[in-house]
Order: C-alpha cells, then sequence, then structure tokens
C-alpha cells in the first residue's frame, strides 16, 4: 500500500496542507496569533502594573483566550467560506475519511494557539510570573485543549451559515466569550447578569480552572468547572455532527 493511500499517510498529508494553507492567510492568522499577546501586554502589564500572582492568574485567562480565535475563525468562517467555495463537497465525495477533514482544521487551530500562547507566556516571565514545572505543563495541557470546544461550535456555525455570517458569530462569540467569561477582568468584577451569562460559555469555566492551576482564587469548585467543560464538548459534538450531516454544503 502507498504512503498515499494508507490511512495513517491520508491524515497525515490532509493536516501538513491545512497547516500550510493557514499559514499562508496571514490576514486571518496573525490577529489570531498576536491580539492576546497584545492585549495581555497592555492591558495586564502596561497598564496595570500588577503582582507576580496577579499577573499570573491574567496568563490563566488569556491563555484561554488565545486559544479561542483560531478555533473559531479556523473553524467557523474557514468551514463556512470552504463550503461555498465547493470544498466541503468535494471532501464529501472523496474517499478521505471526514474525520481527517477535521482532525487537520483542529492541528492547524491548536498550532495557531501554540504560537499565542507562546508569546504570552514569555510576556508573563517578564511581568515576574514564575510557576513550578507541573503547573506550566497543566497550564499549556489546558490552554491548547481550550480549543475543542470553540472548534466545534465553530464548526457547526461554518455548516450552517455562509461565510460573512460565520465570520460575524465568530468574532461575536471570540470577544463575548472573553468578556462575560471573565478572561479579560476576573468575574468577580462583571455584574451580576454578566456572571451568569458567563457561566453558560466554555470561556468561564475554562478560566476557572486555569486560575486553579496557577493557585489563583477560583468561584466554585474545580470539579464541578471540570465536569461542565466535559458537559458542553458533549453538546458542542451533536451540534458539529448534526451541522455536517444536515449542510447541503
Amino acid at each position: 500500500m502507498s504512503a498515499l493511500a494508507h490511512p495513517a499517510g491520508v491524515w497525515r498529508r490532509e493536516c501538513v496542507a491545512e497547516l500550510r494553507r493557514s499559514w499562508r492567510l496571514p490576514q486571518f492568522m496573525l490577529p489570531s496569533v498576536l491580539t492576546p499577546a497584545a492585549f495581555y501586554a497592555l492591558f495586564t502589564l502596561a497598564l496595570g502594573k500588577p503582582s507576580p500572582e496577579a499577573a499570573a492568574a491574567s496568563l490563566a485567562g488569556y491563555g484561554v483566550f488565545a486559544s479561542i480565535g483560531p478555533a473559531l475563525f479556523g473553524f467557523g468562517a474557514g468551514v463556512a467560506m470552504e463550503r461555498e467555495q465547493g470544498l466541503v463537497e468535494l471532501k464529501r465525495v472523496s474517499p478521505m475519511p471526514p474525520a481527517a477533514y477535521v482532525a487537520a482544521k483542529l492541528a492547524a487551530a491548536v498550532a495557531a494557539t501554540a504560537a499565542a500562547i507562546t508569546l504570552i507566556y514569555a510576556l508573563s516571565l517578564v511581568g515576574g510570573v514564575r510557576l513550578a514545572p507541573d503547573r506550566w505543563a497543566l497550564l499549556v495541557a489546558l490552554h491548547l485543549a481550550s480549543t475543542v470546544p470553540y472548534a466545534l461550535i465553530g464548526f457547526g456555525i461554518g455548516m450552517r451559515m455562509g461565510g460573512k455570517g460565520a465570520v460575524a458569530m465568530a468574532n461575536a462569540l471570540f470577544l463575548g466569550s472573553a468578556v462575560v467569561g471573565g478572561l479579560w477582568l476576573p468575574s468577580t468584577l462583571l455584574p451580576a447578569w454578566m456572571r451568569a451569562l458567563g457561566e453558560a460559555v466554555p470561556a468561564y469555566h475554562l478560566g476557572q480552572i486555569g486560575r486553579a492551576i496557577v493557585g489563583a482564587p477560583v468561584i466554585g469548585g474545580t470539579v464541578i468547572h471540570v465536569a461542565v467543560v466535559i458537559a458542553m464538548v458533549g453538546v458542542a459534538v451533536v451540534w458539529a455532527w448534526t451541522g455536517w450531516r444536515r449542510s447541503p454544503a
């Protein structure tokens, strides 16, 4: 069996192709990578001049924020535009497993998230953040895994909406999740109605888990937040799957 026909080879080639395609579109990729780091540098380090503990707490939220953009824009806007171009229909009729298409998109989103959080982590070190190696490892794992729920949400949007509508929705969710999820400001500083709204989005619970990892105060139990995220991922899987099944492509 040739490398091209071998299932592992198909998945690998699709992932490589998607990574190359993504990084050749700097108008989409650069804002997703640079914006979270710029916001962290400005609002946490430059204006706030926080203590190392406060900078670490802010780092937990901004790392989640960094994962949302690549996931929503890569899956939501990207998939919607590919549907309009007929690429998704081509993928459907090809012998390539549909999961390879999704895996390639996820690989590109995770790669962009990795680049974004690397910049934020570097800035946090300048701000005096110091964590034990196991805390850093857990934080990296959380921030990379944070792409999953928003990738699934984005995929469902992309399979249901046109390109312009998906871009608008991705922007709204990108900024809205950051605000009501307490990723820019601690949720305790938000009005009660915003805190209640924030509990309905994955960003809030992911941010609270991140705060627990760095030793910052957490609203509620960490185990509960983990359980809620898992439940939300399950709902997002159904949302994404039904979008794939029902979309006319």
